[in-house]
């Protein structure tokens, strides 16, 4: 079973439409795919889905309530799936009261239990959900994360239940994760949870053309302490569509949205967007990205043959086995 956290410590990293592009791809690749969106903010994963109505309803039943065993319903009814295919456990806003609602828990539980706050497991409750109490390994071939990003409790969790990072990462600019802070913080990691957290890959993100972006990437690229099996170039307008798309950046230049004015008013519409190679190249990378985490990373049995079927335009066909090199679009 393929299990990741897509974590970075920084903003800006593509964290969370990386996590949408990865989830897309592998649910392409044959692979029954759930995504977790546990980051409160507003522009998270679950908005970039068009998921979760109930949100920010305090009465309806949400992620937290099953995270600290007090749920108001079963935890299927929690799933929605996307248009995409992708399974997705949408955020809510009582995630942003996650570790308040816990200390009362465990506040209650130690002093019925008689045992101390120390012997509490306070990051193994996710665990104990996902795996112990729904059993989802045998509903699903993916487990997908996107994270708040601070490291407290709820990221805490999200690591001790899925065990593996990916790390996009930016390739220049105040509060990057350098070669040795990456070791770093999987140490951390390792040393506070008492647990092995592998590293699959580091993906470098938003690379421009400068020398100063292609140096760091290079970097990244010829270390031999963690993969990087691909870089994913300066796309921001393409990642600021899936936004207006509800959707992937396979859905974007699939469909064709595109952002424009129209009488004074900006809009946003399928058939629009014009065919451009780079994009096309940078579906390409986050293909192989998906390939590289299921086949190399988990071992897994995936379909290696995909199409990009653009509106109006002819089907590419991509062979994963024939991209093992180094790429960036």
């Amino acid at each position: 079973m393929i299990t990741a956290v897509v974590y970075s410590e920084s903003g800006g990293t593509y964290k969370t439409t990386m996590t949408a592009n990865l989830a897309v791809a592998l649910r392409r690749m044959g692979l029954r795919t759930l995504v977790i969106d546990l980051d409160p903010q507003e522009g998270n994963l679950t908005s970039l889905f068009d998921a979760g109505a109930s949100r920010s309803d305090p009465d309806a039943d949400n992620l937290v309530k099953h995270i600290l065993d007090m749920p108001d319903g079963p935890f299927e009814d929690l799933i929605e799936t996307t248009a995409e295919g992708v399974d997705i456990v949408p955020s809510h806003d009582m995630l942003g009261d996650f570790t308040s609602n816990l200390e009362q828990k465990i506040s209650y539980e130690t002093g019925m239990q008689n045992m101390s706050r120390e012997e509490y497991p306070r990051f193994e409750l996710l665990y104990d959900l996902l795996w112990e109490r729904e059993s989802l390994q045998e509903e699903y071939d993916v487990v997908l994360i996107d994270p708040n990003a601070r490291a407290e409790d709820l990221l805490y969790n999200a690591i001790f239940a899925l065990r593996t990072l990916v790390a996009p990462v930016k390739p220049a600019g105040k509060g990057n994760l350098s070669l040795d802070g990456l070791g770093e913080l999987v140490g951390n990691m390792e040393s506070q949870l008492d647990i092995e957290v592998g590293l699959a890959c580091v993906v470098p993100s938003g690379v421009g053309q400068t020398n100063a972006h292609q140096q760091y990437r290079e970097q990244f690229e010829s270390t031999p302490e963690f993969a990087t099996p691909v870089s994913i170039g300066d796309r921001e307008s393409l990642m600021d569509a899936m936004w207006e798309a509800r959707g992937s950046a396979f859905k974007v230049v699939e469909e064709r949205w595109k952002t424009f004015e129209r009488d004074g008013e900006m809009v946003s519409e399928p058939g629009q967007r014009r065919v451009r190679d780079r994009e096309i190249a940078t579906l390409e990378r986050l293909s192989e990205l998906a390939y590289f985490l299921a086949t190399e990373t988990f071992d897994a049995d995936v379909e290696p043959v995909l199409d990009i079927d653009v509106v109006d335009d002819e089907t590419r066909q991509l062979d994963l086995r024939e991209h093992r090199e180094v790429t960036t679009a």
